[in-house]
């Protein structure tokens, strides 16, 4: 979507909502494991190397971090190892064909079966983001027992841990966090995150070369970046749109209605009649608005926002053409940290080809991630 389409949807419903802080229906307990999923999370580009001993080693990247402990889908571990498995419904176990007999696990279980013994696992398995999973020292350990070799397993970007962190208690957890909270500008933190790609369904946006449609690049980099935060935060993300179907406004903002949302990502990309621009450009709302006021707030939380995605962005290699405040509709209103992303010219061949290409949709949504993640760790800025 262009700047003037946008700024010619003018007079429309008031699509306000509010981050007014923390909801008085949020406890305590729920802001602290918040937290600590946050501070659990480990750098970007996950990664394990693993192969049977003797075999060179197949990297996984699809990694997940889940109260400090890296999961795997078991169906790629399986298939690493030169093992076979398959998920019994009607027993609702999964069943793992091994040399020494069938293994069944359960993500309802600390054990593994193997016929009639009862073996206890540290960690039980999980269903993370549509697959069941299981932990790496299920890997190392189990796995090796059951096929009477060594397993060769390394993990590329381990989570943080140390001997002090180990030691923590619950209660001395929780009183570190009150602690942070004193602070008078204390990190915010990703309870949730909002995206919304463009369009859909019979509003197939700008077209471009050879007939590419912003609606399915949009798509395809929200499901990209909701992957990753998922991956790697362990945090809610709520799309607008999951498929090509169309919304109207108030569906559309349903997504940041979410009390846990904390930031809003609108996905789109543009059309000229030149094919001369391209690059990506971040527009961010005139002002921010308050429930006390609609004074301007420092520089504003959205914009700071955008400037996080830019640097991001830039790191990775993208031409980033500017960040703007600008009154489109799609942006809403209220105090949200909202970011508008045009992610290039489909009218530009060199645009077009990165965002018709699966490679270039992860790398401009790892960057949208990196962002992301650098907004949370940065002290929040307060007005003067």
């Amino acid at each position: 979507m262009s700047l003037s389409q946008g700024a010619a949807l003018t007079g429309a419903m008031d699509l306000g909502y509010n981050r007014g802080g923390f909801y008085p229906e949020v406890t305590m307990l729920r802001l602290l494991l918040v937290l600590l999923l946050v501070l659990s999370s480990f750098p970007a580009h996950a990664a394990v190397e693993l192969a049977r001993k003797g075999d060179p080693a197949v990297t996984i990247k699809e990694v997940y971090l889940r109260d400090g402990i890296s999961y795997l889908a078991i169906g790629d571990v399986l298939s690493s190892l030169h093992l076979r498995g398959y998920w019994d419904g009607v027993a609702h176990v999964y069943r793992i064909k091994t040399p020494r007999g069938t293994a069944l696990i359960s993500p309802g279980s600390h054990y593994l079966r193997l016929g009639n013994r009862f073996i206890p696992l540290s960690h039980r398995p999980r269903f993370i983001d549509g697959r069941l999973r299981v932990p790496e020292d299920f890997i190392t350990a189990h796995l090796a027992a059951l096929l009477g070799q060594p397993v060769f397993y390394r993990n590329l970007n381990p989570p943080p841990s140390s001997a002090s962190a180990a030691d923590e208690t619950s209660l001395d957890r929780l009183f570190a966090f009150l602690l942070r909270k004193k602070k008078p500008a204390s990190a915010p933190v990703l309870g949730g995150v909002a995206i919304d790609p463009g369009h859909g369904g019979q509003d197939p946006g700008a077209i471009g070369i050879d007939g590419v449609k912003e609606k399915t690049v949009d798509l395809a980099v929200a499901k990209r970046l909701a992957k990753i935060l998922k991956m790697h935060l362990g945090i809610p993300v709520y799309l607008s749109r999951d498929g090509d179907y169309t919304l109207t406004p108030k569906q559309r903002m349903a997504a940041a209605r979410h009390p846990d949302v904390d930031a809003f990502i609108l996905l789109h990309a543009q059309a000229s009649f030149s094919s001369a621009p391209h690059g990506i450009s971040l527009f961010v709302r005139p002002r921010e608005e308050t429930r006390e006021s609609v004074a301007t707030v420092g520089e504003g939380e959205s914009m700071r926002l955008a400037l996080e995605l830019k640097a991001a962005l830039e790191g990775a290699g993208f031409d980033v053409v500017a960040v703007e405040r600008a009154p489109l509709l799609p942006l809403g209103r209220g105090n949200l940290p909202t970011v508008l992303v045009e992610l290039g010219y489909l009218s530009n061949p060199a645009d077009q080809a990165r965002l018709n290409d699966p490679a270039g949709d992860e790398k401009v949504a790892q960057a949208l991630y990196e962002g992301l993640q650098s907004f949370a760790q940065k002290p929040k800025e307060v007005s003067k």
